[in-house]
């Protein structure tokens, strides 16, 4: 009997313990709505890349920490352009009919270029550098992952200048919850596949690249956090500095509410134009609630040179002290 009562309270944990995670749903670009898939669910036409499970991937040496838990390439590529306005709608629950479960950690984004198609490529030993990175509010106690959880898309913004091609753009929430000991950050990863128009000149150097898995270590400040719990929070994002040629494209809101419904993709081809086209009437990353702010990086931030071989070594990193 005792072990029955015991039992009971475990049980009616579980179903809320299994929907506590969850993964892309879609993607807004330029105004044009493209839908992903389930997690082991059915495979549809899509532009993201669909995972597995809805389950975080765990330590910073996981292959998962490319694309998300066993990523599968996406049939299609999404066009876009320079200055391309994206909202990546992150979800709860298998069935994605919930909101983001989690509201501390950071909100970050890189790219890497394809070699080729991006519906064909191998990105496991891909370079990435990274084009935005979104922590703590002003107050020093709320993340701006906080709106992800009510319901808020994450807002991305293609690099101005950026070389006209194939890329994945990586779009990353890091739960830190559990980052009072070392492994306990959940990472989710997810990639979205698209061809960039244009005709700018901008890219990453090789010090501002890193591999996934590669970029972190489950040690590091910004991975493992034993004062998470102990505001006003002082946050050292993990991994490279944002690629100087994108300062300052995304410096903007960082999460916000679409001012208008998107149109929703037409069915998608392969078949990819040379320079593309937008894709849709822009809403813009600032439209909609206007709750999340940012303030510029001063420039006495003190730069922090990370530990490691390879690329990894050569990496800046940033530690925003903020006044209490």
């Amino acid at each position: 009997m005792i072990h029955l009562l015991l039992a009971l309270p475990l049980a009616a944990l579980l179903p809320a313990l299994v929907s506590a995670h969850g993964y892309v749903g879609s993607v807004t670009i330029d105004g044009t709505l493209y839908p992903g898939n389930e997690p082991s669910g059915s495979t549809n036409p899509s532009v993201i890349r669909q995972v597995s499970t809805i389950d975080p991937v765990k330590g910073a040496t996981n292959p998962s920490l490319n694309c998300g838990m066993n990523a599968t390439l996406a049939a299609n590529v999404a066009n876009a352009n320079p200055g391309s306005q994206l909202q990546v709608h992150w979800v709860g629950g298998s069935t994605g009919d919930s909101n983001w479960p989690h509201n501390v950690g950071p909100i970050m984004h890189y790219m890497t270029k394809c070699d080729g198609s991006c519906s064909s490529y191998d990105s496991t030993n891909a370079e990435w550098f990274k084009i935005s990175e979104f922590g703590l509010e002003p107050d020093d106690t709320t993340w701006y992952q906080a709106n992800i959880m009510a319901g808020q898309p994450a807002n991305v913004t293609i690099p101005p200048s950026i070389a006209p091609g194939g890329y994945l753009l990586r779009s990353e929430l890091i739960s830190l919850q559990l980052a009072v000991s070392v492994g306990g950050a959940e990472f989710y990863p997810a990639c979205i596949q698209l061809n960039i128009g244009g005709s700018g000149t901008g890219t990453a150097t090789s010090s501002e690249e890193c591999t996934f898995p590669g970029c972190y270590t489950d040690d590091e400040a910004g991975i493992f956090d034993p004062d998470i719990y102990n505001p006003p929070l002082t946050y050292t994002f993990p991994g490279p500095p944002v690629a100087a040629f994108v300062v300052p494209a995304n410096f903007s809101s960082p999460s916000s509410s679409p001012s208008a419904s998107p149109s929703i993709a037409p069915t998608p081809t392969n078949t990819l134009s040379a320079t593309p086209s937008p894709t849709g009437n822009s809403t813009g990353s600032d439209a909609g609630s206007a709750t999340c702010y940012l303030t510029a990086r001063s420039a006495n931030e003190e730069l922090l040179t990370k530990r490691g071989n390879s690329k990894r070594g050569m990496h800046k990193r940033r530690l925003v002290r903020r006044a209490n």
